[in-house]
């Protein structure tokens, strides 16, 4: 980054539903391709955008973190962010604007993030829930759905619960230092806390995890998959609608 450029530090909500997940994409409709355009427009001349990592198609964040190289002083944070909200449709935010270091990578930087999944676990369906949650009618067990959790919390490979993305990953093993869980009527929720996370890990954590919680497999068939990674993949994957990246952790 050259004396002529600053950096900021991007916090960032969206409602997925509409948008092509977070990477830019061809249809040019990806949420990077909406905050890249919003700020080349307010500085002028192209900005590049670089997330703390990828959503895909329908997931949601409430506070996804990105980084902007933009001329040095010529507007200040506030004013960077209210022009940018001014462009951007109305699903896309950004909450927070601030000016850091050079040395801050938004991706490079992270030392982990927190991922909430919902599910609206009834018999009915409530219509405002569509895209926003996973709609799962059946009685869940919930002493297996913590035990389920509980063999998934730790330092593992998680190749079998990791969906392929051009480039393999180097290594998929990552630790995951919480998995909680809340249950309000039919509202449940299962949050995870990881220094990182493989491509679909978080949906296919979450399939696995309902599985066992419905009785239709047992928690040896998780004892299995992440006895032998990769070996075999859980057959079980969220919807992406029911997603939302909450957090990026920094020192």
């Amino acid at each position: 980054m050259g004396p002529t450029l600053e950096r900021l530090k991007l916090t960032v909500a969206y409602d997925g539903r509409q948008f092509s997940g977070w990477q830019s994409q061809r249809n040019r409709n990806a949420i990077q391709d909406h905050l890249e355009r919003a700020f080349s427009q307010i500085a002028s001349v192209p900005i590049k955008i670089q997330g703390a990592g990828r959503t895909d198609s329908g997931v949601h964040a409430l506070g996804q973190v990105a980084h902007a190289d933009v001329p040095r002083r010529k507007l200040n944070p506030a004013t960077w962010r209210a022009a940018a909200n001014a462009r951007l449709p109305a699903e896309i935010r950004v909450l927070r604007c601030q000016r850091v270091s050079a040395d801050f990578h938004a991706q490079y930087s992270a030392l982990g993030k927190v991922y909430r999944y919902r599910i609206w676990n009834g018999p009915i369906f409530h219509p405002l829930e569509v895209a926003r949650a996973w709609h799962v009618p059946q009685p869940l067990d919930f002493d297996l759905l913590r035990a389920a959790s509980d063999r998934l919390t730790g330092t593992h490979d998680y190749a079998s619960f990791a969906a392929k993305r051009g480039k393999a990953a180097e290594t998929t093993t990552r630790t995951i230092h919480q998995i909680r869980f809340q249950r309000r009527k039919e509202h449940l929720t299962l949050e995870f806390h990881g220094n990182g996370f493989l491509y679909r890990m978080v949906r296919m954590l979450t399939g696995t995890i309902i599985r066992v919680a419905s009785r239709k497999a047992d928690l040896n068939w998780i004892a299995e998959l992440l006895a032998k990674p990769g070996k075999s993949k859980t057959n079980c994957t969220a919807p992406a609608g029911g997603l939302y990246l909450v957090k990026v952790k920094y020192a």
